[in-house]
């Protein structure tokens, strides 16, 4: 199996290559892979004790974050190294100061695996999720240095839980992590059945890393002066499909404030959206505080503000729900905004949990929208149980952070 496995790999690397010729984010992954032991050799600290963090996107790294900037705060005397699989992880987060080393993962094959892991030589490593690369696990394995995962989770129809001949091997790769710390008794369930014992159920990190951003939000007094004492809903990282849903509710409302911060700024789109409402609506980066309030739509044309602007709503609706999946629907929750999104929620446990507490409603057409934002908005006590609902499923879900770092440091802090 590790043959069909590293000839797998092989196949992928070469794929990738002959994509980077004309697709961009295949074009990064080659370059930024380019030299990649040079790099690494010319950063690393020879003489410091590394933990090192793998994720494999932007979204892993919000989870693996809280664990690293904690082991950082308890623990200052190693040098910890982020790496990302993808693109879309590390060029956003190249720059990130939590970290001494930010670099790509190099493919997995074994010479790669074991090259990175002699130059880190890490005392401590931890994947965030999905990551499972057999030849950097089996190498860790066989040089004793502890790997854990972290905020996974689990599902009955991956390979792990298959009696087929690659299921048991891809199971035999969970008996290699030192200890496995997942997001749910579903998972817990599913590693039992298999044989797995080495875990620890203690949720998602993402809950500690919202609080934290929530404790940390921006002040906007141009957004405070544009919402006013009117109810403000604010819709987040949306696409085409909520926004047309959005616009038309907009477009007969009354009384109520909007601030639409669309996953795509580009100004075509910007335009494309401002063309669908009718009501008066400005873009944040040609606002001026003398007028704002005279605006009921506000479309954010900038990205890194969103989670900050939360704090200014008292409904939520957060777009992809008609495409791949909702985006982050905690950074909302964390202020105490009921949330609505489109049908495609059911792969985010959260989404699920607070669907079934009656703290966010998923919706399938306009008509739903209407009347689920129309209850919100017209039945007080409504908007204040689901509002309390979301404050206190945040409130529960916190801690995972400190009591993965407990475990793996033995309660040392």
């Amino acid at each position: 199996m590790s043959l069909l496995y590293n000839l797998g790999i092989l196949f992928y690397g070469l794929f990738i290559r002959v994509a980077a010729l004309f697709n961009e984010k295949a074009k990064l992954f080659v370059a930024g892979r380019k030299n990649w032991k040079q790099k690494l050799e010319s950063a690393v600290d020879k003489n410091a004790s590394y933990i090192w963090l793998h994720c494999a996107s932007l979204g892993e790294f919000e989870q693996g974050r809280p664990v690293l900037e904690e082991i950082k705060k308890r623990h200052p005397k190693y040098k910890l190294i982020l790496t990302f699989f993808s693109p879309s992880g590390y060029e956003i987060r190249k720059n990130y100061e939590g970290a001494d080393i930010v670099a790509y993962l190099p493919m997995d094959t074994k010479k790669n695996a074991k090259d990175f892991i002699k130059l880190v030589q890490p005392e401590k490593v931890f994947f965030v999720k999905y990551e499972f690369w057999y030849n950097y696990i089996t190498e860790l394995k066989r040089q004793q240095i502890p790997l854990y995962i972290i905020s996974a989770i689990f599902r009955e129809n991956q390979q792990f839980f298959k009696s087929t001949p690659w299921g048991k091997w891809y199971r035999k790769m969970l008996h290699s992590f030192e200890h496995i710390f997942i997001q749910n008794e579903n998972s817990a369930q599913l590693l039992e059945k298999a044989g797995i014992t080495h875990f620890t159920v203690s949720g998602d990190t993402r809950f500690d890393r919202v609080a934290e951003i929530a404790r940390g939000a921006k002040k906007f007094n141009i957004v405070e002066k544009f919402r006013g004492n009117n109810v403000t809903l604010i819709a987040g990282s949306t696409w085409k499909p909520d926004e047309e849903l959005l616009a038309a509710f907009i477009n007969n409302s009354n009384n109520v404030k909007f601030i639409i911060a669309p996953h795509e700024v580009a100004p075509a789109n910007i335009n494309r959206i401002q063309e669908l409402l009718k009501k008066p609506a400005i873009c944040f980066s040609k606002a001026e505080i003398s007028n704002i309030d005279s605006y009921d739509v506000l479309i954010i044309d900038s990205i890194g503000i969103l989670s900050s602007l939360y704090q200014y709503g008292n409904i939520a609706y957060i777009g992809g729900g008609f495409g791949v999946g909702i985006h982050n629907i905690l950074e909302a929750a964390t202020f105490k905004l009921p949330v609505l999104f489109g049908p495609n929620y059911l792969k985010f446990k959260e989404a699920v949990d607070l669907v079934a507490e009656k703290g966010a409603f998923p919706i399938q057409n306009f008509n739903e929208l209407e009347a689920a934002l129309n209850k919100l908005l017209n039945d007080e006590m409504s908007l204040q149980n689901a509002s309390e609902i979301c404050k206190k499923y945040i409130e529960k879900n916190v801690g995972s952070t400190k009591l993965i770092i407990n475990k793996v440091f033995n309660n040392h802090a």
